[in-house]
């Protein structure tokens, strides 16, 4: 049997400035020897592999630099903030094979680690594995890396096709096309490609030892647009297991850009690859065994925790070439033609919300850098700042409107500071940074309303564009100005600021009240999106109100008729619920503001549902999220899709932090309730398990320097949680669950005596929004009442557990089947209306009463 000889190559990316010869410079060209092959897969990290769909993102991002590009393998290049090449396409020749191949079309399957993704190109003649890492720490500060592992039957040549950009990141100015110039080596064999730029100290170089120049054009030629080739010939018999690296380094000084560092780097990268590589799969290793982690009898739901722990890492970024600070960006996608990679930038509101995600697995010192990173751009006033380019020291950045254009990050910082300090219990970075955060405080509270809420006039609070104007206060910067004022109430008693502390307290105590009188509509049983001064609201239906319940003590006291209006197909698609209802006037499923989904709303949603007593529509939505992860980005999830049809939004960031965010925040403090408080040494545990759970796991739940962890397991009608871990000793468990007690180093949490559950599944792409909402579910003594919506004419089944020994539910509406072990099934049936029409689109309520 005629066996298969193997090809392994690999393409490293690297600030090259401080890779300087200390010995005089070797003479030029030099030859770079080829690699022996090296393990590129870790089988104990978590792993997705799907067929490859050529229309679908992927994203390899780290601290200095990222590959983005589609699933049909072709990719552009970053070491931030410059671009470097794109479109990177591969095209083969077989020796007596008269066929020539583009590569790209052969895409086949795409598997995603935490630390590696991997294009697998598949044809009768070859097979090709192209594997991409951007690493997170290494001997050198390599940008990116791909290896391209290639089995053949007979001697092939592999042209390596890319279009040099050499482009700084969006605004700042890049210089014209990069002039490429091929240096040989000795004899001519091989060499590299210098790019020069007309700027002196920057320059690029690439090369593949072995590799010829492809298509080179002349000086004397006339301009064209002329793509750079390595053409690379393998045989079989002499190169089965070498590595054949593409090497390119990045020089940002004139003494870096000389030929002779830029060949020195190159060799270095060479040397150094099997150990960034190496050491790339041990830091996810430890970020994964030292982060929280879930064990459920649902697996995808597992990895999806896991998968977002490490799609928020991926996003930490060095912010300046000399690697000196990191902070969290806000989303990647390919660039196409342009100079921005998606969002690419450092948002503040977007880290802020993502903070809550980052506290409650461990992030601690990720949290901390972060807010330094914010602090250290608030304004002289105290506001904290939007947005902030990798290129905003290139650019005279406080002329653009960009950089303090949002109001709401001001409020967010106190929010995650105090969220931070609860349960870390680093009451001293507070201290250490107490007037900054008096600053933002001061800011808040004196640019507000004349009924003392903060409002939008110092920049947009959520929308940044809405019909027909621009509100004035909106009901989302009013909840979050009572959270944030009880939020820095903790934060300046824990730091010894009693005066102040109780200043912020009563502001806190007074904005409840007046959000309820102003902004409540008695004739809509809804609360407004915004007001005017004159005391004129706009009472467009939307998500908004759902952001009160978010830091879990506050919270609108006539929301259930909303929470409803939520649940239903007015606002829920199959996989998330829109912005606002699909029954306003300027309703927009396409728009980015008026009718869009967005999992970071999804959400918000979900854990007030959960805090407010709606179970299973949180279930829903938080599942919704969860299951994006396999959509698009594997392993990520986008921005924001369609609010008519299950699609993602052509321009939606693919790899997006909130988003990832938002599969964590609901799963920890939605479904399974916890609440620090980390200086008094509680932890409040209120779980709602799907009721086909019988048990559930948190490991590593962070508290301090001791983490817990906590184990659920049913016993009848009661949950039983036990904590265990270095964090566990002396902890005082609590629940808000009426009833729940803490006995014999366990919290004893009531169970009702029925239960209902439901599944999840996105649809199909394309579809329309058809599948079952609850909007409501009432227990009162020896009944469950639930409120229901499925498309007219449907039938529709959920699952029922008993609790209580002996007891046999009776159905009124819907039909029970045969219990087993307590859990069994009952169908509902909807009706289809008096014109008899079965229409997905037309959704019908159906009220089921459960009595035991």
């Amino acid at each position: 049997m005629r066996s298969l000889a193997k090809l392994t190559g690999v393409l490293l990316l690297s600030w090259a400035g401080a890779i300087v010869p200390q010995a005089p410079p070797p003479p030029l060209p030099v030859s770079i020897p080829a690699l022996t092959a090296f393990r590129m897969k870790a089988p104990d990290l978590p792993s997705i592999t799907r067929e490859a769909i050529p229309t679908k993102p992927f994203s390899v991002v780290g601290p200095r630099g990222a590959l983005l590009g589609q699933q049909d393998g072709s990719y552009e290049a970053w070491i931030f903030p410059w671009k470097i090449f794109s479109d990177m396409r591969i095209t083969a020749e077989m020796q007596d094979y008269p066929v020539p191949f583009d590569v790209n079309e052969h895409a086949a399957e795409i598997e995603v680690q935490p630390d590696s993704t991997t294009i697998t190109y598949s044809h009768a003649n070859f097979t090709i594995r192209q594997t991409m890492i951007a690493p997170k720490q290494g001997a050198t500060s390599a940008g990116v890396l791909v290896f391209y592992r290639i089995q053949a039957v007979r001697p092939m040549k592999l042209t390596f096709t890319f279009h040099p950009d050499m482009q700084r990141m969006w605004p700042a100015q890049s210089d014209d096309v990069p002039a490429p110039e091929w240096v040989e080596d000795d004899g001519g064999r091989s060499g590299f490609y210098l790019l020069h730029l007309n700027f002196p100290d920057h320059a690029v170089a690439i090369a593949i030892p072995g590799a010829q120049a492809g298509i080179h054009a002349p000086y004397q030629e006339r301009p064209h647009d002329w793509p750079l080739q390595f053409v690379l010939s393998f045989d079989p018999k002499t190169d089965s297991g070498k590595v054949f690296p593409l090497l390119l380094t990045f020089a940002n000084t004139a003494q870096a850009a000389d030929k002779a560092a830029m060949a020195q780097a190159l060799v270095e990268l060479n040397r150094s690859a099997a150990a960034i590589f190496a050491s790339n799969e041990r830091y996810y290793r430890g970020l994964l065994n030292t982060s929280t982690s879930i064990e459920t009898p649902d697996a995808s739901l597992n990895d999806a925790f896991t998968w977002a722990v490490a799609s928020i890492d991926q996003l930490r970024v060095k912010t300046t070439p000399d690697l000196s600070e990191e902070a969290l960006t806000a989303g990647f996608v390919s660039s196409g033609k342009a100079a921005r990679p998606g969002f690419g930038w450092f948002f503040g509101r977007d880290a802020l919300w993502s903070l809550y995600a980052i506290d409650s697995y461990g992030g601690f010192q990720t949290a901390k850098a972060e807010v330094e990173f914010l602090l250290a751009r608030q304004r002289a006033d105290g506001k904290i700042m939007h947005e902030w380019s990798q290129t905003a020291n290139l650019v005279d950045w406080k002329a653009l409107p960009y950089e303090y254009a949002s109001a709401d990050a001001t409020e967010l910082l106190q929010m995650a500071m105090n969220d931070y300090v609860r349960i870390s219990g680093d009451t001293q970075f507070a201290a250490a940074h107490w007037e900054e955060l008096l600053r933002a405080w001061q800011f808040e509270t004196s640019h507000d309303s004349p009924d003392g809420i903060y409002n939008n006039l110092q920049g947009s609070g959520w929308v940044e564009s809405w019909i027909p104007t621009v509100p004035h206060q909106e009901i989302y910067l009013a909840a979050l100005d009572e959270q944030a004022s009880a939020a820095f109430a903790n934060l300046a008693r824990a730091t010894g600021h009693a005066d102040v502390a109780n200043e912020a307290a009563q502001r806190a105590a007074r904005i409840g009240p007046v959000i309820e009188r102003e902004y409540y509509l008695p004739e809509s049983n809804a609360y407004a999106f915004s007001r005017n001064d004159d005391g004129s609201t706009d009472g467009t239906a939307t998500i908004f109100p759902s952001v009160a319940w978010w830091d879990g003590d506050f919270g609108l006291k006539q929301a259930e008729p909303m929470f409803e209006r939520w649940a239903s197909s007015e606002f829920s698609t199959d996989w998330g619920t829109r912005l606002l209802s699909d029954k306003t006037a300027f309703y927009d499923p396409i728009s980015y503001h008026q009718g869009s989904v967005w999992p970071l709303f999804n959400g918000w949603v979900s854990v007030a549902e959960y805090r407010a007593g709606h179970p299973l529509s949180g279930y829903a939505h938080l599942m919704q999220n969860a299951d994006l992860t396999y959509a698009q980005d594997l392993g990520s999830v986008t921005e924001l899709l369609s609010g008519e049809f299950y699609q993602v939004l052509g321009r939606s960031t693919a790899h997006q932090l909130w988003s990832s965010a938002m599969v964590i925040s609901p799963i920890l403090r939605g479904m399974f309730g916890l609440q620090w408080d980390e200086p008094r040494h509680e932890l409040s545990v209120s779980p709602h398990l799907p009721a086909d759970w019988n048990t559930a796991s948190i490991k590593h739940v962070p508290f301090g320097n001791t983490p817990v962890d906590l184990t659920m397991r049913r016993d009848g009608q009661t949950l039983l949680i036990a904590a265990s871990g270095p964090g566990a000793a002396g902890l005082h468990m609590t629940s808000q669950i009426a009833g729940a007690k803490e006995a014999n180093g366990q919290l004893r949490v009531p169970l009702p005596a029925v239960e209902v559950y439901i599944g999840h599944k996105l649809p199909a792409f394309g579809a329309e929004t058809h599948q079952m909402k609850v909007l409501a579910e009432r227990y009162q003594t020896g009944s469950l009442e639930l409120v229901l919506s499925a498309p007219a004419g449907t039938v529709q089944s959920l699952g029922v557990r008993v609790n209580g020994p002996g007891l046999h539910p009776r159905f009124e509406n819907a039909k029970g089947g045969e219990l087993s072990d307590g859990l069994g099934n009952f169908t509902v049936g909807f009706p289809a209306g008096n014109d008899g029409a079965h229409s997905a689109a037309r959704y019908v309520n159906q009220t089921v009463r459960i009595s035991w």
